[in-house]
Parts: structure tokens; sequence; C-alpha cells
């Protein structure tokens, strides 16, 4: 019996020890990876808001203390405004506003925050306790077809232009209006205006970000930039088909031109269930949430059906390892959308949780050279590319 309970107790400590043994391996890799993720969406999402990202917040997916603890080094801040603007003045100041609101908070938090435009900057300032902060617009619109605020935009610090958000814009068609999700086109893709202002990126080094950009727009992009593009916060067509999502042809032109494809981390770009779940409660005419009065009851009816079908960090995974079955673990990263959804995957619901997926990455057998480019090595791969 004493042999029984001898037995038991060392196979109780050895499994622990393994167990304990992995969790410091993964915690490792994390650490010493740079770890970039190319879009979050708080400036608008929270510092719009009055809320201050240098120190915790109790609301959001975002601030400096729960970046740190992921273990995050390089955010890309989204300057993001949407079909209509904000203020009376228009999309561009709109932008201008938010690149002030995030160079005040660099300016005011110097012990936490740093600003970077280039790749040399950027691997400068990691591993300091700080975030490197860059700059990302979201959506061509904010240009407002004029080369001297696109030169604005450049000479204030971005890093990359999305061509379109769901919008079109004069010059570019989006995702959203090719598949016939909304409006109606006379025309898809690249105008001669549109060609030129990637050929503006492209000498002032500015990386060519195609998310939310039609197909159409995306062949024509690739036709035309001479330096390797991006997208910020895209998935997978063939695990998840929706509107925002790349096809495989798309996969594999883009790591033809160098490029990379940052996942998102939406539900409803990563799982197909999570779609059809949502389409169904919150769709028109549900007839149980007609019978509730109060929207925010209603609300907690939806969110509790559709936790129900919540993917997990496994799903982000699948997005990955599909790409990287498929061209390889040199054109996939991170791009996760935070403070920019609605809804977050099971073990993916703030910052904080990034170890976790890298935990994922591990446990299906990535090495730490493959995890470490995953995690950012690819994307400061093509920043080197535009802008060295």
């Amino acid at each position: 019996m004493r042999t029984f309970f001898l037995i038991a107790a060392l196979t109780f400590l050895v499994t622990i020890s393994q167990t304990a043994l992995a969790q410091s391996t993964n915690t490792g890799i994390h650490k010493r990876s740079i770890l970039v993720d190319t879009h979050n969406d708080c400036l608008s999402g929270q510092v719009l808001e009055g809320r201050d990202i240098s120190v915790l917040q109790e609301k959001g997916h975002s601030d400096y203390v729960r970046w740190k603890k992921g273990g995050l080094d390089i955010q890309f801040f989204s300057v993001y405004t949407g079909e209509t603007p904000r203020k009376k003045a228009g999309f561009f100041q709109d932008a201008i506003d938010e690149i002030d609101s995030l160079q005040h908070i660099v300016l005011r938090n110097p012990d936490k925050f740093d600003f970077a435009t280039s790749y040399h900057q950027a691997k400068r300032k990691v591993h300091r306790e700080k975030v490197v902060a860059m700059i990302g617009v979201e959506g061509g619109h904010m240009i407002e077809s004029d080369f001297s605020k696109l030169d604005t935009l450049i000479a204030r610090g971005m890093s990359y232009l999305t061509l379109t958000w769901n919008n079109s814009n004069d010059w570019a068609t989006s995702a959203m209006d090719e598949s016939g999700a909304g409006k109606k086109l006379v025309r898809k893709g690249l105008t001669d205006f549109g060609k030129k202002v990637v050929n503006r990126l492209n000498e002032a080094g500015v990386m060519v970000d195609l998310s939310h950009v039609g197909e159409q727009t995306f062949y024509d992009a690739l036709a035309t930039t001479t330096k390797p593009v991006i997208l910020t916060h895209s998935s997978v067509w063939s695990l998840c088909p929706v509107f925002r999502n790349v096809k495989d042809e798309q996969i594999k032109a883009l790591a033809k031109n160098g490029g990379v494809i940052c996942i998102n981390f939406y539900p409803a770009f990563i799982s197909k269930k999570f779609v059809e779940a949502k389409k169904y409660w919150e769709g028109p005419g549900k007839d149980s949430l007609l019978k509730v009065k109060d929207s925010q009851t209603a609300q907690a009816m939806i969110q509790s059906e559709l936790q129900k079908t919540m993917p997990d960090i496994s799903a982000v995974a699948d997005h990955i390892e599909y790409i990287v079955k498929m061209v390889g673990d040199d054109y996939v990263g991170i791009g996760a959308d935070y403070d920019g959804i609605r809804y977050v995957p099971q073990g993916l619901e703030d910052v904080t949780k990034y170890p976790n997926l890298t935990a994922e990455l591990k446990r299906r057998g990535y090495s730490n050279t493959s995890i470490r480019k995953i995690l950012g090595g690819n994307v400061l791969r093509v920043l080197k590319a535009n802008r060295p």
C-alpha cells in the first residue's frame, strides 16, 4: 500500500513539474518575442470618450497596465472615423484629432509610451517597459481625395493607410460594397488616382493596408505596389466566409508579394457557427426579443445566447494555421481589433490574454522561430521593407 501511494505521489509531482515546465517555456518564448498587434481601436473606443489608457481601466479591452501584463511591445493605434464624420470639419480633421490624442498620451507618459514611425525606431525602443505606439489610418476617405492631406498624415507619422473602410471612397472600392452587402457600385477597384495614392505610400515608406478592401481593389493594389503590403485585421474566408475575410487565391497572391495577413480576433470573422447565431439572435423580427421592452435586458439575453457558440483560442489558431499550411509561416501575424469589436473569443477576453495564444501555438507544435515570426517578426519584416 505504501508503495502504491509513493508511486501515486511521484506521478503527481512529475505531472506538476511537467506542467510548470511547459508554462515556463510558453512564458519564456512569449516574453522573448517582439509582440506586435497591428490594429487596436482604443483611440476611438476609449480615449475619445475621456478614459485614460495610461492607467488600468475597468471598461474596454486595452490600457497600459494590461498591455504590459499581456507582453505587448508594439501597438498600431487605429485612427478611425466611420462613414459619417464626427465633426462638421470632416474626415481629415477627425483623423488629426485622434493623432493628437495619441501624441498627448505619449507626451504625458514618457515612462509608459514611446512613438515610432520606422522599423529601426520600433526595434530600438522595444523591451523597455514601454508600449511603442505607431499610427495606422483606417480608411482612405480620411484623405478626402486630397494629396496634401495625405502628405500631412504621412508627416504626422502614419505607418499604414487602410485604402478603404467598409465604405468605398472616390478612388477605391470596399469589400462590403464589392460583395453586394453595401452600396451598389458603378465601378470596382482602384481608379488612376487610387493607383497614385499607392505609389505615394510606397515612396513615403507607408505600408498599404488591404483589410476592408474589395477583391478588385486588392488585386489592383498588388499590381500597383512596389513593396510588400499588409492586411492589418482580416481572417480566412475558407474557414469563415464573410465579406471581410480573404480567399485562398488572395492569400497566395499576398505571399507572392511578400506581405503579411494579421488575424482578426472578432468571433464573427473566425467562426461560422457564431456568424449563424449572431444573424439569428440579432436579426430582425426575433419574436422573443420583441416581447422584451428593456433594451438592456434584451442585450443580456442576446449575449447569453451568443455565448453558447462563442469560439475560443483554438479558432484563432486555426486561421493562423490555415495560412501557415498554405503558404508558410512568413505571412501571418496578429491584428486583434481590440476595442473595435463587440465580442471576443473565450480565452482572449482582453490584451492580457495574448500569452494564451502563444501557449496554443506551442501546444500545436510550432517552433520558437515560427512563434516569433507570427507574434511580430513578420510585421516587422514588412515594416522594414517599406520604411527601414
